[in-house]
């Protein structure tokens, strides 16, 4: 009986790895085995910095809140607690946008807190 190899199946599987390292530089797109390492070592830095990501955000969206806030006369910390006190809900990302690009609005919120 004749030796059975199912290159299909291997093919595919090399393919695979190799379409999800290209662009990458020297060896690590074509060359299979550095490829596979390449390309594990590359998901696991997508996975990690997907969470990291949300936290750079929040800092940044924090630093624009201040920012405004202090053209107001208050701190970040005193904003957000003066917020909480009247109960009003509005996200950081919100809050940050408003800083940024909307200012009167901005001022409109930090007023109702401080009311």
């Amino acid at each position: 009986m004749p030796r059975s190899v199912n290159t299909v199946a291997s093919r595919a599987r090399r393919k695979k790895v190799l379409k999800l390292t290209r662009g990458q530089f020297g060896r690590r797109k074509n060359v299979l085995t550095v490829a596979k390492n390449s390309l594990e070592k590359g998901l696991t830095y997508a996975y990690r910095d997907r969470r990291a990501k949300k936290r750079s955000f929040r800092g940044l969206w924090v630093t624009r809140i201040n920012a405004g806030a202090r053209l107001h006369g208050l701190s970040y910390s005193v904003f957000m607690a003066k917020l909480d006190e009247k109960n009003i809900h509005l996200n950081r990302k919100t809050l940050a946008d408003l800083a940024m690009n909307h200012p009167d609005a901005f001022k409109a919120v930090v007023d109702a807190a401080i009311a």
